[in-house]
């Protein structure tokens, strides 16, 4: 999405609209680069989202409810005691560029009314949110930069706000034909677009093309008819603000690609018309804001959880290789009984023998080495020795390797239920089973832990009208398995990691309904991108979980077998109902 000088002008224009005069009731800091105000204002009260993420850095109304920390971060304790209360004075651009001040008009400890100002630095990685004193002193900021980060603009509390360096551009009410034509032609021999974008503040590369294909002819991306140009251009500029009609832009699987403040002609998908620019943003940045977040929170548990496997993975090279050596063990047998039948034929010092074999049905002999130290008969017991050691080795092996098999089972089982999330009490839910089973450490830092709610399964509708649940994690499955009504139909990837899977219909199960359950087991599995993914289904009375068993784990009989190849466009034309 180009959030571009262009987008952060009409947002500024928006908010101002909407929240000009409004108090501000409340403060909150759900991440550490997140601040939500809520703002009493035309009788209602709006929730105003001020995010310096480095992936994702905006401003706008929202309607989405967050989890806060249980302690509050410092910096929304200062902007607590700083801005509660005041009035929202004004909300506007810097310039053109990329920069939302926030004004508010607050009663300081005296009583005093002064000015406070929110700034929000929409720059990439190098985004900041602060908290400036009307004397332009920073007050607190989310992000601080010491002379080691940068000796020409510091952030931090009690230092003067120096604002980013300008741009040697025009802004968008001094592009006049004049200014216009002094700029543009001086780029040199390049598109229309490149030279816009390097002369007027706060055009990202997408809204310059979107601009030169509304002023040239058909096809063409650069142009000589610079007075010709510069007018349409001018008069284009001009109009932008009264062109505003938000939009959000779906490719062919519905996914958000891009939101623009006004219709773009540039753009081949399709367009939904939204009733204001925050509602438009709040979809594009939503889902993404809170699937990058999980990613960042859950990297360190992935990186633990693939180390692991690669470690058991190790060990069960070893023990199959154990295994592997224990087969002599009957070798070891067969020469220990051969050298004791034949103790006369053996002398000292011989280093190897040859005997008939009386245990080969053929009649065949044996060669067998000797160690010439030993008599013939220590020779004997050194090979039943070594027979013993090997069905001892044999049996503790297949037992270890047994208890790894289900230590690689629920790990990948983690693995894949991480992927599985959408929202943070998912994650916080694996994490408690990974702290059980003793792979994490129990978080005790107040200031990160939070009163999560229960998270909930995938909830989809079948082509025949009936509700499909699918279970995320360990936790969802077994809870969902344990709800679910014994007539109820329920489903597995056969002897692989996968989600549990209910079809929420007693009695007979149409076929149709019954094969979009099983693609979902399937997809939502360790086969998911396998061909022929075995899905075992039964009825969940059949289904039944011994004691002192992991979390989601079960055992079942009366079973069927499905066999699906699923892709994710199969996935996608099941309706989705809740994730």
């Amino acid at each position: 999405m180009p959030m571009d000088g262009l987008m952060a002008g009409f947002i500024a224009e928006e908010l101002n609209e909407k929240l000009q005069g409004g108090r501000v009731d409340k403060v909150t800091q759900p991440e550490k680069d997140t601040v939500i105000l809520t703002i009493r204002a035309g009788n209602e009260n709006r929730s105003l989202l001020l995010c310096a993420s480095p992936a994702n850095p905006r401003c706008h109304l929202t309607v989405q409810r967050f989890t806060n920390p249980l302690e509050p971060p410092v910096f929304c304790m200062m902007l607590r005691k700083q801005i509660m209360g005041g009035r929202v004075v004004s909300v506007s651009q810097v310039m053109g560029d990329r920069i939302i001040y926030v004004d508010l008009d607050c009663v300081d400890e005296m009583g005093d009314h002064v000015i406070r100002r929110l700034i929000l630095e929409i720059m990439g990685r190098h985004s900041n949110l602060l908290l400036v004193s009307g004397e332009g002193r920073i007050i607190e900021a989310v992000r601080h930069v010491g002379p080691d980060m940068n000796r020409v603009r510091q952030i931090q509390p009690g230092l003067s706000y120096v604002s980013p360096p300008p741009q040697d551009k025009l802004q968008l009410h001094e592009c006049t034909q004049a200014s216009l034509m002094a700029r543009l032609p001086a780029q040199g021999d390049v598109p229309l677009a490149k030279a816009l974008q390097n002369s007027v503040m706060g055009l990202s590369m997408q809204t310059a093309e979107e601009l030169a294909l509304r002023v040239l002819e058909r096809g063409a991306d650069r142009t000589d008819a610079w007075e010709d140009v510069t007018a349409r251009l001018q008069d284009l500029l001009s109009r932008l603000h009264q062109m505003a009609f938000p939009c959000i832009w779906r490719d062919e699987d519905g996914s958000i690609r891009e939101v623009t403040p006004f219709p773009y002609l540039s753009l081949p998908w399709t367009r939904e018309e939204c009733r204001s620019l925050s509602e438009a943003m709040e979809q594009y940045f939503g889902g993404r804001d809170a699937k990058d977040r999980l990613s960042q929170k859950s990297a360190s548990m992935v990186r633990m959880l693939k180390g692991q496997i690669e470690r058991c993975e190790k060990k069960l090279a070893l023990q199959e290789e154990e295994l592997a050596g224990a087969q002599k063990m009957d070798e070891y047998r067969v020469m220990g009984d051969v050298i004791n039948a034949n103790l006369y034929q053996i002398k000292k010092g011989m280093r190897e023998v040859e005997l008939y074999n009386f245990y080969d049905e053929a009649g065949a002999t044996i060669r067998i080495p000797l160690d010439d130290r030993l008599t013939p008969a220590q020779n004997a017991q050194k090979y039943f020795k070594r027979y013993q050691k090997a069905r001892n080795a044999r049996k503790t092996a297949a037992e270890q390797k047994d208890l790894t098999l289900r230590e690689l089972d629920f790990l990948e089982s983690m693995l894949l239920d991480i992927g599985k999330c959408v929202d943070e009490s998912e994650l916080e839910e694996i994490r408690g089973e990974l702290v059980k089973a003793g792979y994490a450490k129990k978080n005790t830092n107040r200031r990160q832990m939070r009163s999560l709610p229960k998270s909930k399964p995938y909830l989809y509708r079948s082509s025949d009208g009936i509700e499909i649940a699918v279970g995320k994690n360990a936790v969802q499955n077994e809870r969902l398995t344990q709800s679910a009504a014994p007539e109820e139909t329920w489903l597995h990837a056969k002897d692989m990691p996968g989600s549990h899977v209910i079809i929420h219909c007693t009695g007979e199960v149409p076929q149709r309904t019954l094969l979009e359950a099983a693609q979902l087991a399937a997809w939502y599995s360790k086969g998911q991108r396998s061909s022929q993914v075995p899905i075992d289904y039964t009825l969940r009375r059949y289904v039944k979980k011994p004691g002192g068993s992991p979390t989601g784990f079960v055992i079942y009989t009366h079973q069927h077998t499905l066999y699906m190849t699923v892709s994710e466009q199969d996935i996608r034309k099941i309706e989705l109902l809740s994730a």
